[in-house]
């Protein structure tokens, strides 16, 4: 019988959450630092994020080649997360990636570890049948709850039928849906696809479209099906641009939650529209839009490090670092965007001991 998600984590998912996609806390040796990497766990925990996805891009697939490291680190944030012994759903997200055999390894080792879901990503199968990714799908779902991954081409990504997105959403043990090819025409073909299933109460579709963020949160998509009328929202976030400032995206999701809930039709968004904005410049500064994202997880770790959470920018490939014009560009959105920093909420709260429970409005754990 396929592995199941809890009814209480489930509930939580489809009201919608921040969900960060992890770091790698590395030394100047390049080897894992322990103590920063379970700091950041707990600044996410404490920070209101609903749950954590490791093992993903923004924990560098590098990690990969070295299966203690990978194996640990996944240890890590969820011991960490067990240890804070939270009163809210809190859901762990492990990436899987690779061909089958590989995937079905990670899958396996994810659920042994107590992982919710897997967060299946395509990248690197281009030759791939859409039949092929399919059975692949198939497979790991009968092993952990699946958090099914569209990923934009121009990060290894390709290109998937609407077809294909609804055979995805049939599948029974398909949980949500990371929507992230950065492009509104196939973002729609997900939604459509899930609305199309007969699913689409069981299945949470988040956003990972960076360029998009506060606009695809605050979008209703309505589609007429067998002559009714169909609404489905995407109601949180799984992103690597989460991984830094969560203070100020936990905020901004419930914002708009409340929003959505009070008055849909009758309050003004111009302030979250411009907000979209403000949060797109960022996020194409720090992922380094501008040389095909080759900066983003140095631009990740670098807000990391000027907040004291990492010691340094280092990644596990040794030529990877900010782009030419990177820093300053960094330099320019805590001169222009003040207000998308948690940096004061940083400040007060080291993360050094464990956390109890956090509290929505909580301001100091130290």
């Amino acid at each position: 019988m396929n592995a199941q998600l809890c009814p209480e984590k489930h509930k939580a998912l489809l009201s919608g959450m921040v969900i960060p996609a992890h770091p790698l806390a590395l030394t100047s040796s390049r080897q894992l630092d322990r103590e920063r990497q379970k700091r950041l766990t707990r600044y996410y925990i404490a920070s209101g994020a609903g749950g954590l996805a490791v093992g993903v891009h923004t924990t560098q697939f590098e990690i990969r080649d070295q299966p203690k490291m990978f194996e640990e680190v996944l240890r890590l944030a969820i011991e960490e997360a067990a240890d804070a012994s939270l009163n809210r759903p809190f859901v762990m997200v492990a990436g899987i990636c690779g061909p089958t055999d590989q995937a079905l390894k990670e899958a396996r080792l994810a659920r042994e570890l107590g992982y919710d879901l897997g967060l299946v990503s395509m990248g690197g199968l281009s030759d791939w049948t859409e039949q092929q990714l399919f059975e692949r799908m198939e497979a790991i779902s009968s092993i952990i709850p699946v958090f099914g991954f569209y990923l934009q081409p121009s990060v290894g990504g390709r290109i998937l039928s609407y077809e294909f997105w609804k055979r995805i959403a049939n599948l029974s043990n398909v949980m949500a849906i990371k929507i992230a090819p950065f492009n509104r025409y196939q973002t729609i073909d997900v939604v459509r696809a899930v609305c199309e299933s007969g699913r689409t109460d069981e299945i949470a579709l988040y956003t990972g479209n960076d360029d998009n963020i506060v606009a695809d949160l605050l979008t209703p998509y309505r589609f007429v099906i067998d002559g009714r009328l169909v609404e489905k929202r995407i109601v949180g976030g799984l992103l690597g641009h989460w991984a830094v400032w969560t203070k100020k995206a936990v905020e901004l999701l419930e914002d708009i939650k409340k929003r959505l809930q009070n008055a849909p039709n009758a309050v003004s968004y111009d302030d979250l529209l411009q907000r979209n904005i403000e949060i797109t410049d960022a996020n194409a500064v720090i992922f380094d839009a501008a040389h095909q994202f080759s900066g983003c997880i140095p631009g990740i770790h670098e807000i990391l490090r000027r907040q004291g959470m990492l010691e340094g920018r280092w990644c596990l490939n040794q030529k990877e670092d900010l782009s030419p014009g990177q820093m300053e560009e960094i330099n320019r959105l805590y001169h222009q965007y003040p207000h998308l920093n948690d940096d004061d909420f940083v400040k007060k709260n080291r993360f050094k001991r464990k956390i109890n429970d956090v509290k929505e409005d909580t301001n100091a754990v130290s």
